[in-house]
């Protein structure tokens, strides 16, 4: 079909089906991710990252010792990584910006690697990530571990010192939750690239830039500033009733496709009780954070009645991250750590489809002078 005049458009792409994929499904209405057959519940308690990773890229489960070869595998390519980085890339300001550069330049030939890629790419993330962490606070890079879990290393490699027990379950229980979400705009992006035929570190690279635009990944830090600025539960009402009078938006309230609270918001939730229970760390925090989500769930309810406006995923990546004791300048690289898996599994996806995604659009210019 060309370009159209006169038809009407969906703006946003809102309500089109863009491709049929067997990596999640995101029922909005209801408040359910199913991810490779699982809900989002059940594979955050049951699978892991490294499974979750397995489950996406083979379509099914990992067994015993395919799940050890991958972790195996994961380690020897976060190693690789380290040896590979771009120092240059690493000294950008900004922990995006900086992952851009370093995917972009593929300096361990991903691109070429055929199924080793995905593998490469998400070694390489994690590595870039944490070493650019380090570098912007004046401290040396840690090199990866690769007996340690994904996960385990990730935070090893920021805070320098091997993470608790409760931090390495809390810190796998986010990255399996946000590895995959429909087709959100970063997923779309990748999708677009593979279907030109292009490599697989080109359509990655892409989906980093769609993931940097502060409309799809960038609310995690504002949240933990809205919740310093509150201080206390009993100050919630008051200080959301200012903001909302000044116009402003609710940090981690409402999300595009979800008309109830967002199912990996709950996943989050009962990790940080778990971590705050196992550690005796943060205490307090969750509090707060239920606190300000209830009272900003009254007030949006009292002044948008027909717009449900409910907790997303970044409300509780927020408090869980800072729980962590990962910096905030590092919160949206930290969630490229884990969705860069289910972009990888996107592009073979798409690749299978084997046709450009090439839509319409209306044209509204001026007609041609007679």
């Amino acid at each position: 079909m060309g370009e159209q005049r006169g038809s009407a458009a969906a703006s946003g792409l809102e309500g089109i089906v863009v491709a049929d994929t067997r990596m999640s499904s995101v029922d909005g209405g209801r408040g359910v991710l199913i991810v490779g057959g699982f809900e989002v519940e059940a594979l955050a308690e049951r699978v892991g990252f490294e499974g979750a990773c397995g489950l996406l890229w083979g379509g099914e489960l990992p067994d015993a010792i395919e799940l050890g070869g991958l972790r195996r595998r994961l380690g020897e390519a976060r190693v690789e990584a380290f040896e590979a980085l771009p120092m240059e890339a690493l000294g950008l300001p900004d922990a995006m910006a900086a992952l851009r550069a370093v995917i972009g330049r593929d300096s361990m030939g991903a691109a070429e690697r055929g199924d080793e890629g995905a593998i490469l790419i998400v070694g390489m993330i994690g590595v870039a990530a944490a070493a650019w962490s380090r570098l912007s606070r004046g401290l040396r890079p840690v090199a990866p571990d690769p007996e340690r879990g994904h996960g385990e290393d990730f935070l090893r490699m920021i805070q320098g010192e091997r993470p608790s027990a409760a931090s390495v379950r809390g810190i796998d229980a986010y990255l399996t939750t946000v590895i995959d979400h429909g087709m959100n705009a970063s997923t779309f992006t990748a999708r677009v690239v593979a279907s030109t035929g292009s490599d697989l570190v080109s359509a990655v690279t892409a989906a980093i830039g769609a993931l940097k635009g502060p409309l799809h990944g960038g609310a995690p830090g504002p949240v933990l500033d809205m919740l310093d600025a509150i201080g206390a539960p009993e100050g919630a009402g008051a200080w959301l009733e200012g903001e909302l009078a000044a116009g402003r938006r609710i940090m981690g309230m409402g999300h595009r496709v979800y008309r109830v609270r967002d199912p990996r918001a709950a996943v989050l939730e009962r990790a940080i009780g778990r971590l705050e229970g196992e550690s005796g760390r943060h205490q307090g925090r969750l509090a707060l954070a239920r606190a300000v989500e209830a009272e900003a769930e009254r007030l949006l309810a009292a002044r948008h009645p027909g717009r449900p406006l409910r907790a997303n995923v970044e409300f509780y990546t927020a408090v869980l991250l800072e729980a962590l004791g990962i910096p905030r300048a590092l919160f949206s690289a930290t969630f490229c750590a884990s969705r860069a898996a289910g972009w990888c599994a996107h592009v073979e996806e798409q690749r299978a489809v084997g046709r450009l995604i090439r839509p319409s659009s209306r044209y509204v210019g001026p007609a041609p002078v007679a």
